[in-house]
């Protein structure tokens, strides 16, 4: 850490940075009016250490004013908060999309990831190169590639981070309306050119019924299309005929695990300690993901008018939605969108005239994929480093600032405005008997017609496919099913149930729902190196097995690619570490690390034995 964070003092701009986040201090702090002890006992104490989970808030106050968190800065965030420099600091190193060192005051991350290299990114990439210099060259602007930016359905995609507070995402891009974003600091061509496709037969709509149909921004226009009838309807029920409805849905958990989400949410509910907590996770960095960004974009009050439901059925009282940092444009759309709510009487205390208090903050991500997991999460909102917790005890006893927490995904939560209007019988009259209602598929890469599409459990990949406009089967090199988390397929599995059971049977995953496809035209040996690398970056050290087994992994899988495929010798070693670290790895990223790379082995697709 360099000696000067222990030294520099805030700018005036950087103090009212921090303060638009932390509100002024007890003290003013004019730069020199004040003793070093008056500064600190203005700062410390139990009330300060108290703020600690406003962290990140205050370092993404920086980022976003100045352009980086400065010595300066971040000083004035350790003293207003009473957090040891040198902790703040690891904390602040740990987030990819957070600058500790001074960088142009416009950055464009340009997305190299799975879906976006089948769009043409690597050349676009090279463009940038010889027209800007490499990555992290220029004073005023500069470029970084990216791991996925959760907008594959408009690849390639960029993310801009200008000093001032004026971030967005743009996509598809080209090199040249970069240069021009980057030159004028402003949005430029590309910024959401490409409309976003939303399908699905129109009988088994669900959860994007509304989507395109009114404006998101919009609470009236949600509520003449059935919004904010289930709310009532639930304070009516009371909590526990609440969750015995959901139980009775047979709803599984959209983001990923797929665990019962009325049981869940009984768990929670039955534990004695008070206050609880709800999480919203939508957290979703999955490569090759991008439903929730959908669904808080186009229908926000769906998912606000959910949280307040559960939260009225597990007793939470306090709500917090996690969006990743990347999605800069759909965090201010849920902070207004929120504020519709509050003012219509919908959150705060009383809701809707009756006891019920819930209200919901908005916290961002800021570039870790790590944080989609439930414990890394709630770390990262206490203002930590974003690092899995030992489970037990899990999240229902010992979650969100040492309390019953309940998390759920944007897609899970979703849905219970869906159960409650129309009944958990007609819910599971959608899907098959063990994988209830609709599912939500992003679909990406070699495809005419990439988006999100909606289909019954139980639809094949086949079947899919036919919704979204129909992909030839000769066309069709692999498909990367459930994310860069998921497994490689073939043509041969598009007979395959998407359903919870048809995906074990298969021994596939259907994750969070992304479905990548290539066609021969895409070399897969560069997919695969990509998916290895994405793992090896974006696992947070803490556990040797994933640590270790990340780096090993590309290391092996580099080699065997430079040496035409992997030969017998590398396909065991990578055999090896796959085991290593899926059996003895903390949580679910060192667990799944593996799983494409094996898939891709075994199917031929970075050559050596099938």
């Amino acid at each position: 850490m360099d000696v000067k964070l222990m030294t520099a003092r805030p700018t005036p701009e950087e103090t009212a940075a921090v303060d638009g986040i932390l509100g002024p201090p007890r003290s003013g702090w004019d730069g020199g009016a004040h003793t070093e002890a008056d500064f600190r006992i203005a700062r410390g104490g139990a009330d300060a250490r108290a703020q600690r989970h406003l962290l990140l808030p205050a370092l993404w106050g920086l980022q976003d004013e100045i352009g980086w968190i400065s010595p300066g800065g971040m000083n004035y965030v350790c003293e207003r908060l009473t957090v040891p420099p040198a902790e703040a600091y690891g904390v602040a190193t740990f987030y990819s999309l957070f600058a500790t060192t001074e960088q142009a005051g416009r950055v464009a991350h340009v997305c190299d990831d799975v879906a976006c290299r089948t769009a043409g990114a690597g050349e676009l990439l090279e463009s940038l190169r010889s027209a800007l210099g490499p990555e992290g060259a220029g004073d005023e602007s500069t470029w970084h590639s990216s791991p996925c930016l959760g907008m594959c359905d408009r690849a390639p995609a960029v993310l801009y981070q200008m000093a001032g507070n004026t971030n967005f995402t743009a996509g598809p891009v080209t090199a040249a309306q970069i240069e021009e974003s980057l030159a004028s600091g402003v949005a430029g061509p590309g910024r959401a050119s490409a409309p976003q496709t939303v399908g699905g037969d129109e009988d088994d709509l669900r959860l994007l019924r509304r989507v395109g149909v009114i404006r998101p921004e919009s609470l009236d226009e949600y509520r003449d299309n059935s919004g904010y009838l289930a709310l009532p309807a639930a304070l009516e029920m009371g909590p526990q005929a609440v969750i015995d409805e959901v139980i009775a849905s047979g709803l599984l958990g959209r983001g990923g695990a797929a665990f019962p989400t009325g049981r869940k949410w009984a768990a929670v509910a039955a534990e004695p300690a008070e206050p609880r907590y709800l999480i919203c996770n939508a957290d979703e960095s999955e490569p090759g993901t991008f439903k929730d960004r959908l669904l808080l974009d186009a229908d926000p009050f769906a998912v606000i008018e959910a949280m307040t439901i559960a939260a009225f059925a597990v007793g939470a009282s306090r709500g917090y939605v996690y969006i990743r940092g990347e999605y800069p444009e759909t965090a201010r759309l849920l902070e207004e969108s929120l504020e519709s709510a509050r003012n219509a009487g919908l959150l705060g205390a009383g809701i809707l005239g009756s006891e019920h208090q819930f209200d919901v903050e908005v916290r961002r991500g800021a570039g870790a994929y790590i944080c989609g997991e439930e414990t890394a999460l709630m770390e990262s909102i206490e203002g930590k480093r974003g690092e899995p917790r030992q489970k037990p005890p899990f999240p229902n006893q010992v979650g969100l600032f040492g309390r019953p927490t309940l998390v759920n995904n944007v897609e899970t939560l979703a849905n219970i405005p869906i159960i409650l209007n129309d009944g958990a019988d007609a819910y599971r009259a959608l899907g098959t008997e063990q994988s209830s209602g609709t599912r939500l598929f992003c679909l990406s890469g070699s495809v005419p017609r990439p988006g999100i599409y909606e289909v019954p459990l139980g639809t094949t990949l086949g079947g899919l496919f036919e919704v979204a406009g129909g992909v030839e089967r000769s066309e069709i090199q692999a498909i990367l099913l459930g994310g860069a988390a998921g497994s490689f397929v073939t043509s041969d599995a598009l007979d395959v149930e998407l359903s919870f059971e048809g995906a074990r049977e298969a021994g596939v995953t259907l994750g969070s729902g992304a479905v990548v496809v290539f066609d021969h035209s895409v070399e897969m040996s560069v997919i695969v190196t990509r998916i290895a690398a994405f793992f090896r970056d974006e696992s947070c050290g803490q556990c040797v097995p994933c640590r270790v087994g990340t780096a090993r992994q590309e290391e092996v899988l580099a080699r065997a690619v430079s040496n035409g495929g992997a030969g017998n010798g590398e396909a065991i070693l990578l055999a090896d570490i796959a085991a290593a670290m899926t059996d003895a790895s903390i949580c679910g990223l060192g667990q799944t690390a593996s799983s494409a790379v094996q898939s891709a082995l075994k199917l031929g697709l970075v050559g050596g034995p099938g």
